[in-house]
């Protein structure tokens, strides 16, 4: 009886909570998920992954706004992209479109056309700021 191959080699290594739009899937409309999203193929609309990370792969072709944890663009995005964490356009990535993240990375050779708004996180603690309080007239 022949030794059975190991898994490895049948089945192509696939990240749990992760879906692929494959090359030759084109898909419009409004796409929202739990899970991190790679697109090979296109799409045309609005992504929202919360949570997630979205990956547009060296084919991929996007025209949509998107709002993501973290985005990485190998191909083509026409959009605006909102990133909770970070945006990384890769030296094959063309970006058209604003960016608004904490984190963005272009690298040489990428394409960028638009606006980049790095975001600061917030401190909670307020900061004083000098302001004459209301009935204080002394001048000392």
């Amino acid at each position: 009886m022949p030794e059975p191959m190991p898994r490895a080699s049948i089945l192509p290594a696939v990240e749990p909570n992760r879906t692929v739009l494959g090359p030759s899937v084109t898909l419009r409309g409004e796409l929202a998920g739990d899970e991190d999203l790679v697109i090979e193929g296109q799409f045309d609309g609005t992504l929202h992954l919360r949570d997630h990370c979205l990956t547009v792969g060296p084919q991929g072709q996007v025209k949509a706004e998107i709002q993501a944890s973290r985005v990485i663009v190998q191909g083509a995005v026409t959009g605006n992209i909102n990133a909770r964490d970070r945006i990384e356009i890769r030296k094959t990535g063309r970006v058209m479109g604003d960016l608004v993240a904490p984190g963005i990375a272009i690298e040489d050779g990428a394409y960028f056309k638009g606006s980049i708004e790095i975001l600061r996180e917030e401190n909670h603690v307020a900061v004083p700021t000098p302001a004459r309080v209301a009935g204080d007239d002394s001048d000392d």
